[in-house]
């Protein structure tokens, strides 16, 4: 059975084969995998090598990706800081009372959408959604971060099985998408390098949003839907093929 080829958006010669994680359609956006002793990141077999991606984003938001080892990183190089939220985007607010009781309301009130099926597009991809998150932790010495709370956590994840094309609306400049990214994936905190996805769930997270995001925008007759998609996917590190796109086309789905 033949598959479609994949192509790194950039060169990858600093790179052993043994580190680029291969998924049909979906390519590295750079080499920013290396050698992790972790056990919970342990996700390939021995022969493959153990590796994740330094994915990463400071408090604000802001993200890169190390293209080095940490011996050899210059502390000197940081992360661009990030851009403000975009102005007029609509701000969903939510609290210790709505995160414990999986309370969806405040998105709804906020962004104006009770019905997942019955949304149009056009307005909040030109708005774009960010979230603040007003949690008063239980001790104020607790040293986790948001993306870490259990509860928060599973907020998020009822938000994203109610509204499961919401990435593709968010602030992404901003650093929502990373942000919301790091509710549903796992990942561990680095105090360098902030969050460090595990890296098979990070590439089948982008996957999933990317089938759903494309064929939603498709749905809804929004202009160059893969442009859109891949542009999702970009954000987060990953390049996309469009032979995916082609093979979406070719078997779709009612949504």
């Amino acid at each position: 059975m033949s598959m479609a080829t994949m192509k790194p958006m950039y060169t990858l010669s600093s790179c052993s084969l043994k580190q680029i994680i291969k998924i049909p359609f979906l390519s590295p956006a750079v080499c920013s995998y290396k050698l992790n002793s972790n056990a919970s990141l342990h996700m390939f077999s021995q022969d493959r090598g153990l590796v994740a991606p330094s994915v990463a984003f400071n408090p604000p938001g802001s993200f890169d990706i190390s293209m080095e080892d940490d011996e050899e990183i210059d502390n000197s190089k940081k992360a661009p800081p990030s851009m403000p939220p975009k102005e007029g985007r609509y701000e969903v607010t939510i609290d210790n009372n709505d995160i414990r009781s999986l309370d969806l309301t405040p998105f709804q009130s906020a962004v104006g959408i009770t019905s997942p099926s019955s949304v149009e597009p056009k307005e909040f991809l030109e708005r774009t959604i960010g979230f603040t998150i007003n949690y008063t932790k239980e001790d104020q010495y607790d040293p986790r971060e948001l993306s870490e709370y259990p509860d928060i956590r599973l907020w998020f994840v009822r938000l994203d099985a109610t509204y499961p094309w919401l990435p593709v609306l968010l602030d992404w400049r901003a650093g929502e998408l990373a942000r919301y990214a790091a509710m549903l994936v796992p990942h561990q905190m680095s105090m360098r390098m902030g969050v460090v996805f595990n890296p098979e769930a990070l590439e089948l997270f982008v996957m999933k949003k990317v089938f759903v995001a494309y064929s939603w925008l498709k749905q809804h007759d929004i202009p160059k839907p893969r442009l859109k998609a891949k542009d999702m996917a970009r954000m987060l590190g990953f390049g996309i093929g469009d032979e995916l796109f082609d093979l979406i086309d070719k078997h779709p789905v009612d949504l």
